[in-house]
């Protein structure tokens, strides 16, 4: 398969741009990450989530040390090219690294954030730590 699509990307100055994933089925948002080239040539080949890691500078296989697997249903770029929306099947129910099923588990209330989503799986047995 040609690679021509990947150019039709708007990367960003640091070669990047912002995944979206969410459920297939409910299409509830589940996180937001950062994909390469590598990363999302590598999620259609493998058709899992592959995300690039900001912090530890280094590819990013979803569930490569929790389980948790993000299996790929559907890929979509947004009308500014800059975009990805990824719609996934969220092996295990986790896709926050707390243990919650989504990362945005914060709401505002009264001026302060407060966790409204509660921990399926403490984070310390996911991780051995």
């Amino acid at each position: 398969m040609s690679e021509q699509w990947l150019e039709q990307i708007m990367w960003n100055s640091d070669g990047l741009v912002p995944a979206i994933a969410q459920d297939y089925k409910t299409g509830r948002v589940l996180m937001v990450a950062w994909m390469n080239r590598d990363s999302l040539a590598l999620t259609i080949a493998e058709n899992r989530a592959i995300y690039w890691s900001r912090s530890r500078q280094k590819l990013w296989r979803k569930g490569e040390e929790s389980g948790h697997v993000q299996q790929l249903h559907d890929i979509r770029l947004d009308c500014d090219d800059d975009v990805l929306l990824l719609s996934v099947e969220q092996l295990g129910g986790i896709a926050c690294h707390t243990g919650r099923e989504n990362c945005f588990y914060k709401t505002l209330r009264d001026g302060e954030w407060v966790s409204v989503e509660p921990v399926l799986k403490d984070p310390n047995k996911i991780y051995d730590k």
